[in-house]
């Protein structure tokens, strides 16, 4: 069942992707990776993207957070047609607009956890002691006020994603992008960076999260469904998902 004229119209539309395709290779070598997929998120939505391995859920992740380009197709940020953009502007949107998570982490082995959510701001011209007041504050916000000084070596794995988190969140981004963020924690741990993506929807921030995880998406408001480069369910409620899983 597709649902996608229930989502609500009160708020903004943050993304709306427009007929995308994405193609690596040429001639019969060519991968349809993207196959003109149209798909539209509002402001403040909680979104989980699913399907099998090579479904194209992370395809779509990588356009949407402006780290690749469509080969075809319209992408509009915030109103913004993004698509075409060089690539320095791409680099300033990814900046100031969107928070990345990663299921790995990605953090600077060699420097202490507050430097590492100062990074962002260090390429968005905030002058160093506003830098680091402000991630201080990101990071006692995750709970870690007395780990800042720590290198990610020095953290578990949970204090590391949420480390990341706070990296994402430093910049006050209009959209929070996660890419299986909960892949390379356990069951406990990954129950409190779920509460933490949870806390940051409520305080109005638009989540999109690539998984595989049932019992992860199944928090969310919304899942979107890929199958063969294509979206075959726009809104799927959690309770339909177990449904689709099956089915798929």
């Amino acid at each position: 069942m597709n649902l996608s004229n229930q989502v609500s119209k009160s708020q903004p539309t943050i993304i709306r992707l427009e007929e995308i395709e994405k193609v690596y290779g040429t001639g019969n070598t060519a991968v349809h990776a993207l196959d003109k997929v149209n798909l539209t998120i509002n402001q403040g939505e909680y979104c989980s993207i699913m399907g099998a391995s090579g479904s194209g859920k992370s395809t779509v992740m990588n356009i949407i957070g402006c780290l690749d380009r469509p080969t075809a197709g319209r992408y509009y940020l915030d109103n913004v047609a993004v698509a075409g953009l060089a690539d320095e502007q791409l680099a300033e949107i990814r900046n100031r607009k969107i928070g990345f998570v990663f299921q790995q982490f990605h953090l600077l082995s060699q420097i202490s956890a507050l430097e590492n959510v100062m990074l962002p701001m260090v390429y968005a011209g905030i002058p160093s002691s506003e830098r680091r007041d402000r991630a201080h504050e990101a990071l006692t916000k995750m709970g870690l006020g007395n780990r800042v000084n720590n290198r990610p070596n020095q953290l578990s794995g949970g204090q590391q994603q949420r480390v990341a988190i706070a990296r994402a969140i430093v910049n006050q981004p209009l959209l929070l992008l996660a890419d299986e963020p909960t892949g390379a924690l356990d069951s406990h741990t990954t129950k409190e960076v779920l509460d933490i993506f949870g806390d940051l929807h409520n305080s109005g921030i638009t989540v999109v999260m690539v998984t595989h995880e049932p019992e992860v998406a199944k928090l969310t408001e919304r899942i979107v469904w890929f199958k063969d480069g294509q979206i075959v369910h726009t809104h799927l409620t959690p309770e339909e998902m177990l449904t689709v899983a099956v089915a798929s």
